[in-house]
C-alpha cells in the first residue's frame, strides 16, 4: 500500500470524522506514516486549545509569508490563512487587539474603586430593592436577581478563527514533515570497476537533497585497503582531482562543493592511500567508474 500524501494525513488530523479508510488502515501497519500523524494531531490539539493569556496578537503577513517561502509551499496556500482575522478586527475596531476590551474593562473597574457597570445597574434599581440588598443574601441568589452582563465572545473563543488557524498550523507541519521525508533525487551514478591487485567493486551516485545540496554517495563489495580508502573525483584527462574524504568502511555518503560541476569530474575513485602524511593520491586506486546523467 503506498503512503499517502501529506495533505490527506493533514485532513485526517484536522478532522476526525473524515472518511478514509484506505488511509486510516495505513496508519495501523506503518509506523514512520503514524508517527507523522501524531505529530499532526499534536499540533491540532495545541492549536485548538483556548489560551491561557488574556491578550493575543495576531501575526502579521510577513509571518506566513516567510513560512511559505522557507518551505517552498505551492501557490495554491499562498494566501495568508490569518488574513481574514485582521481584515475583521481592523474594520470592527481599528487599531484593536485582542485582549484590550478585557483589560479596559478591568482598569475601569479599578479606577472606580471596583464599582463600574454595577455602580451604573444598581442606580437603576429600586429603592426598594436597594435596600433588601443590605440583607444578607446567599451569593447564588444573588448573581440569579441581577442581569448578566454579556459581553461578546474573543477572537480565540469563536470557532472561525480556531479552524483557520489550526489549518495553518497543520500546513506548515505538513510541509516540514514532507521536506524532511521527500527523497533525495538522483543525478548521476557510475559502476565501480575493481583495478588491478584488487576484487572490490560496486557503485556510485550523486543525489540531490530538497535544499539543492548534492552528495556523492559510494559502496563497495568489501573494503580491501592497506592503508585506508579515500574518495577522489577526477577530471577525464585525470589532470585535476578533487579529494572528497575518507570512506572507513564498505560505504559512505560525501557531500559535494557547491560550485563543483560533475562533468568537469566524472570520475569516481577510490584510494589506497597510506598513512604517511601526504595529502596527495597515492596512485594506487582500489576501484574506479564514471559517472552518467
Amino acid at each position: 500500500m503506498p503512503h499517502p500524501d501529506p495533505e490527506e494525513l493533514s485532513l485526517l488530523a484536522l478532522y476526525k470524522d473524515w472518511e478514509d479508510g484506505n488511509t486510516r488502515d495505513h496508519l495501523q501497519v506503518c509506523p514512520e506514516c503514524a508517527a507523522d500523524f501524531a505529530a499532526l494531531r499534536r499540533t491540532v490539539e495545541a492549536v485548538k486549545t483556548p489560551p491561557e493569556t488574556g491578550r493575543l496578537e495576531v501575526p502579521g503577513p510577513g509571518v506566513w509569508a516567510g513560512i511559505h517561502r522557507e518551505l517552498g509551499l505551492s501557490e495554491s496556500v499562498h494566501d495568508d490563512p490569518l488574513a481574514g482575522i485582521r481584515e475583521h478586527y481592523g474594520t470592527v475596531r481599528p487599531g484593536w487587539a485582542p485582549g484590550e476590551a478585557a483589560a479596559g474593562d478591568v482598569a475601569g473597574d479599578a479606577r472606580s474603586g471596583g464599582q463600574g457597570a454595577g455602580q451604573d445597574v444598581r442606580q437603576a434599581e429600586p429603592a426598594a430593592e436597594r435596600e433588601s440588598l443590605a440583607e444578607p443574601v446567599s451569593l447564588q441568589d444573588r448573581a440569579a436577581s441581577r442581569p448578566a452582563k454579556r459581553r461578546s465572545a474573543a477572537w480565540w473563543q469563536r470557532p472561525g478563527p480556531w479552524m483557520a488557524a489550526a489549518a495553518a498550523a497543520v500546513l506548515v507541519t505538513a510541509g516540514a514533515v514532507w521536506s524532511l521525508n521527500q527523497a533525495p533525487r538522483p543525478l548521476a551514478e557510475a559502476d565501480l570497476a575493481p583495478l588491478p591487485k584488487y576484487s572490490a567493486a560496486g557503485s556510485a551516485r550523486v543525489v540531490e537533497a530538497a535544499d539543492g545540496s548534492r552528495a556523492l554517495e559510494v559502496r563497495l563489495s568489501k573494503d580491501e585497503a592497506q592503508g585506508y580508502q579515500e574518495v577522489w573525483l577526477i577530471a577525464p584527462d585525470l589532470s585535476r582531482l578533487v579529494s572528497l574524504g575518507v570512506m572507513n568502511s564498505d560505504s559512505g555518503t560525501f557531500q559535494l562543493p557547491a560550485g563543483l560541476e560533475i562533468s568537469e569530474y566524472p570520475i569516481v575513485d577510490v584510494s589506497d592511500e597510506p598513512v604517511d602524511g601526504n595529502p596527495a593520491h597515492s596512485s594506487v586506486s582500489i576501484a574506479r567508474g564514471t559517472l552518467a546523467t
